[in-house]
């Protein structure tokens, strides 16, 4: 008997095919809005494998009617969207799309780091809008990048990444993990700091560490308050690392000079969110692994993890 799987969002042709020749496939035919929680318990019920997107929550609830559910693939590295406990007491196993997207995430996390040292955003507006009279000497001046200190906090395939495209700007790299890696710091030219030397040191912190309850609001009023004036924080891992409402006040009152964000706490995030009133904040829809070639990639694999653990086999990226 032909397995069944549901995909939770249109996907590409491509995708949809190479399921399509394994199993009986249904999916949301819609792109850009997520499944209803309705929809997704109906569907469920009768589904054998689940490929699904990081705004997906797959909780108790849901998999409390997945009966016959044998396997769930993540179309993300992170997944915190599932809970992962629930569905390995039900012998569920559960994927994610690692390593596939490390390049073209550290690609976007530095060009964040450069648009808001640079203003480059606010500048584009200035222009824009016709307020460009004439050249001045100061005017929309920003932060030099090569040769600053950038601060990393997690210290993964990405973050590696990261340092790699810092070194080539001359900068000084330091990191803060939950597990010093004295090996990387002699292969990378790097030096470990603890939390609060590197918010201390640092001209840029990046975040690129994943969601976890440990880690929620980790950067909130009292480490904002340890940063640069000058120092401009980069977030492209999940938005619930940071208190937006500190940063919000910590941007507003000068304590530190701009940000650079790809994730937030409610995505998609209310037009009315204070950070966006804010000319010193460069914003963008968690766009990080967003290239034609990383997402089909990360698609692919999911879709190849789905193949394997319902032909019985390992599957390529487990999460446990």
């Amino acid at each position: 008997m032909t397995s069944t799987v549901y995909i939770t969002r249109k996907l590409p042709g491509e995708i949809v095919d190479k399921l399509t020749n394994f199993f009986n496939v249904r999916m949301w035919e819609e792109e850009h809005v997520p499944v209803p929680k309705e929809v997704l318990l109906q569907e469920i019920a009768n589904a054998d494998g689940l490929l699904c997107l990081l705004t997906d929550r797959i909780d108790q609830e849901v998999l409390k009617n997945a009966n016959q559910l044998k396997a769930i693939c993540n179309v993300a590295v992170g997944y915190n969207n599932i809970d992962v406990d629930a569905a390995a007491a039900k012998g569920i196993v559960v994927t994610n799309t690692p390593r596939v997207l490390t390049e073209t995430t550290a690609d976007l996390t530095f060009a964040l780091l450069m648009a808001a040292a640079r203003r480059v955003v606010e500048a584009s507006d200035v222009l824009r809008n016709g307020e460009w009279g004439t050249w001045s000497l100061m005017q929309l001046t920003g932060q030099d990048v090569y040769g600053a200190t950038l601060g990393i906090i997690g210290l993964g395939r990405i973050g590696e990444a990261l340092v790699k495209r810092a070194k080539g700007f001359d900068m000084n790299v330091l990191y803060y993990n939950r597990t010093r890696k004295p090996e990387k710091e002699q292969e990378l030219d790097i030096q470990y700091a603890e939390l609060k030397e590197l918010l201390q040191q640092s001209d840029y912190v990046s975040l690129l560490l994943p969601y976890s309850p440990g880690v929620h609001h980790m950067i909130g009023n009292e480490e904002l308050s340890m940063m640069k004036s000058t120092a401009i924080l980069v977030n492209t891992s999940r938005g619930g690392i940071v208190d937006e409402e500190a940063l919000y006040h910590a941007l507003r009152d000068g304590k530190i000079l701009a940000a650079g964000l790809d994730v937030f706490e409610q995505e998609p995030m209310p037009l009315n969110h204070p950070l966006l009133s804010l000319p010193n904040v460069v914003a963008l829809p968690h766009i990080g692994s967003a290239s034609v070639k990383t997402r089909m990639q990360m698609a692919h694999l999911a879709a190849d993890n789905l193949v394997k653990v319902l032909y019985g086999e390992e599957p390529i990226t487990p999460v446990w």
